[in-house]
């Protein structure tokens, strides 16, 4: 690295350290636990190799709730003002207008282009077509952000992005943790950097190699099932040679608490629920005196249908197709050790209960609200607490487990739908971060975008009571 970079922001050590490993390497891997900012290390790599004339193009594929993040956030923060840039969200649209700006990214400048897709986009005709288009146009680096999601050596996605890698200048892989069950998760994201790194020309002789198999039979057909694994510790010391890892503990450093935001978009249907019950809220309260209490009524009704289900007056819960559980799941994915989940609903509790029961078996998670008895709490707070315990997941409200009780096992909070009150925020964010804490704490906020959501997140994150501020300088109307 040259001693004369300029850097936007200023990089804590290990990102120093990354940076200079990686940064004229043809493929890279940034294996960095969540919260230690791994985005800033791959848009000062950008910004080195960009200044070094090496590329004037960069590829970023992310899932669903982080893509947005990269156009919104990281970018602007860390990539240096001097950089003229181009940045484009890819949309399958082909209006007019979309149409120019699409032109205009294809076309060579001295800017430099900044393309951001989501990672389901790779499982499209239309958004292959466009990332070739844009890869053969330019000298790229091509990054795949929690490339996790590409493990799956069958999926469409895996094989066209890996495909795709290969007319890139530069790729660099970043995920918090690149084995999230198994150690044959990295085959795929090692083909995509360079399929000489493992030196294995086919996913069965990895599998092979690292696998123990047995022979099983069922429905008249023999198959191989992988019973457990060998030979670990060569597959680690072959990935150190073109990775860095780091966890947060690792990192002195730090602050002790760091806030991550993850959105989602709203899905078609939430859309017009949503917007139908929106008006109907503002006819409601534009009759008659308007107390703070009516307005968060309906500020609530709004935030569960961004939460996925709508409750009517007699108490009735209908599901309604969301991106919400999705993006949990793949949060947790990312996640090591064990984590809390804090939702301000029963029926997300229970679905949330259910979708990690699913995945990562019962003995995984407990639930802690209203419901759960005295002996049954104190039971899950002492699974929880004891770190050979499988109990990885606390799934809890605020309003119950948000006092008094001591969860610093886990360094990771993910906050799936938030309590709008300022005390039960911070209460609960005081249950990871106490005495006996010794890692620093990640806070995830999962945040639907264009909703009442955003709103909640931005007061209690401000330190500000929803209920003071409703009827407080902002009209009731702004809340909504």
């Amino acid at each position: 690295m040259n001693k004369a970079f300029l850097f936007k922001t200023e990089p804590y050590q290990h990102q120093l350290e990354a940076l200079n490993k990686s940064c004229d390497e043809k493929e890279y891997a940034y294996f960095m636990e969540m919260g230690t900012g791994k985005s800033k290390v791959l848009i000062d790599n950008v910004t080195h190799l960009y200044n070094q004339k090496k590329i004037n193009a960069v590829l970023i594929i992310a899932p669903k709730g982080v893509y947005r993040n990269w156009i919104n956030r990281e970018i602007p923060t860390h990539l240096p003002d001097f950089i003229d840039k181009h940045m484009y969200m890819w949309t399958p649209s082909e209006a007019n207008k979309v149409m120019v700006e699409k032109e205009k990214l294809l076309t060579p400048s001295s800017e430099l282009k900044i393309l951001v897709m989501n990672v389901e986009a790779l499982s499209t005709t239309k958004g292959v077509k466009f990332a070739y288009a844009f890869i053969s146009k330019h000298n790229t680096l091509m990054a795949v952000d929690e490339s996790t999601t590409i493990k799956n050596p069958t999926a469409k996605r895996t094989k066209n992005i890996i495909k795709l890698g290969k007319y890139c200048y530069y790729r660099r892989i970043l995920t918090g943790s690149p084995i999230t069950r198994s150690p044959l998760d990295v085959y795929t994201q090692a083909q995509f950097l360079d399929p000489a790194l493992l030196g294995f020309s086919s996913y069965f002789s990895f599998r092979n190699r690292y696998a123990l198999l047995v022979d099983r039979s069922a429905g008249g057909r023999s198959f191989k099932q992988v019973v457990g694994f060998q030979n670990l510790h060569e597959l680690n010391e072959l990935m150190q040679k073109f990775s860095f890892r780091v966890l947060k503990e690792d990192c002195l450093d730090l602050p002790d608490k760091v806030y991550v935001k993850r959105e989602i978009e709203m899905t078609p249907e939430q859309k017009k629920v949503y917007t139908d019950i929106k008006k109907y809220a503002i006819s409601e309260l534009s009759v008659g005196t308007v107390s703070a209490a009516s307005v968060i009524t309906q500020i609530i009704r709004l935030h569960q249908i961004s939460c996925g289900f709508i409750s009517t007056d007699d108490s009735v819960v209908s599901d309604i197709k969301n991106n919400r559980t999705e993006e949990l799941m793949q949060i947790l994915e990312e996640t090591e050790g064990k984590a809390i989940i804090w939702a301000n609903y029963r029926h997300d509790i229970h679905k949330i209960k259910e979708l990690i029961v699913k995945t990562y078996g019962e003995d995984s998670v407990g639930t802690y609200y209203g419901d759960t008895s005295d002996a049954d709490r104190e039971q899950l707070i002492t699974k929880f607490q004891d770190k050979d315990n499988p109990l990885r997941f606390f799934v809890g409200n605020t309003q119950t487990g948000g006092y008094g009780i001591t969860l610093t096992a886990a360094s990771t909070v993910i906050y799936y739908s938030n309590n709008y009150d300022l005390e039960k925020r911070l209460q609960s964010e005081d249950r990871a971060h106490r005495i006996g804490q010794v890692n620093k704490v990640t806070y995830v906020d999962i945040v639907c975008k264009d909703t009442v959501d955003e709103k909640i997140v931005k007061a209690l994150r401000s330190k500000l009571n929803l209920a003071q501020k409703v009827l407080g300088e902002e009209h009731w109307k702004d809340w909504l």
